[in-house]
């Protein structure tokens, strides 16, 4: 204990001395570099050239610690940064979505423009509403109706193959029957065998072929198109190909019905009908003449008469 307290006796003067000595020394300093005089400033410059260029040591952490500042604003910076490509990012993303919803809208449009029909066949394109249909009943709303010269019982495509018939007429809205619904039956022909069948609907993906005469010719991958028979739907319009599912003979239609956004209506006006029985129309008289004149004339027939 009296060992400690004579050192702290002995420190205690001597630290005091060390700081008045430096507190002294920093004065003179900040005195001797503040003289205006030309020896002094021969000194201070003497002092300069020989000892400051080898404080770099003592800058070394001062320049750290500045780049470690830049660092972090250029850290901030490049955050910044990276927040506003994100945004942007988000932005195209959007934009890519919708440049491609337009994309698949233009791609089918151009299908249904180059869709092969009969000449005589045009038509007119509008736009699925909504899906009304049902597990009992398919169908979909069209934004064309009366006003715009739809007829119940027209055919209904999109850009590939046949989708239903027109089955309700409002003025500005139709309803199309699908040809997956259980009350649609048309009649087709299947090729390259150029069989007679009737597809039903049966509210599944692939409708039913039935009464096909010949089964055993019909091969997975035919092609089925629409037979005209009867006068439902035209002939030459393409329905879809022959599968088969669970030992029967299907149809995989060749519209998207899983995404019908656009469908073409065709016009097809039934031909003309004869009604009644009309009269013979008989050839000209002066032909009838001539055609007599033509004849050889009859044989001559006698008689016998007896005497009594």
């Amino acid at each position: 204990m009296a060992r400690n307290r004579d050192e702290e006796d002995y420190l205690g003067p001597l630290r005091r001395i060390v700081i008045a000595i430096l507190v002294l020394a920093l004065v003179a300093a900040v005195i001797l570099w503040r003289v205006d005089n030309p020896r002094v400033e021969r000194l201070r410059s003497a002092f300069i050239d020989r000892y400051v260029p080898t404080f770099d040591w003592a800058m070394v952490p001062v320049t750290k610690v500045l780049d470690m500042a830049e660092g972090f604003q250029s850290y901030t910076r490049i955050y910044e940064q990276n927040q506003e490509l994100r945004r942007e990012l988000q932005q195209m993303k959007a934009w890519k979505e919708a440049a491609v919803q337009l994309e698949q809208e233009n791609a089918k449009l151009l299908a249904q423009n180059n869709v092969r029909l009969d000449p005589k066949l045009t038509s007119v394109s509008g736009v699925v509403m909504a899906d009304s249909g049902s597990p009992f009943r398919q169908s979909v709303l069209l934004n064309i109706g009366s006003r715009d010269g739809i007829v119940d019982g027209w055919a209904t495509m999109d850009g590939l193959g046949l989708v239903g018939r027109i089955s309700g007429v409002g003025k500005t809205t139709s309803r199309v029957v699908l040809l997956t619904d259980s009350s649609s039956r048309i009649p087709v022909t299947l090729q390259p065998s150029g069989q007679r069948a009737i597809m039903s609907g049966d509210n599944s993906p692939f409708p039913a072929l039935d009464f096909i005469e010949h089964p055993d010719r019909i091969r997975a991958g035919d092609r089925i198109i629409s037979s005209g028979d009867g006068g439902v739907f035209p002939a030459g319009l393409l329905v879809g190909q022959v599968v088969e599912r669970n030992g029967r003979l299907r149809v995989r239609l060749a519209a998207d019905y899983e995404q019908l956004e656009f469908l073409k209506v065709l016009r097809s006006y039934p031909a003309e009908q004869l009604k009644g029985v009309g009269a013979l129309i008989p050839p000209p008289v002066g032909k009838i003449d001539r055609e007599q004149q033509a004849l050889p004339p009859a044989p001559k027939t006698s008689t016998g008469q007896s005497n009594g």
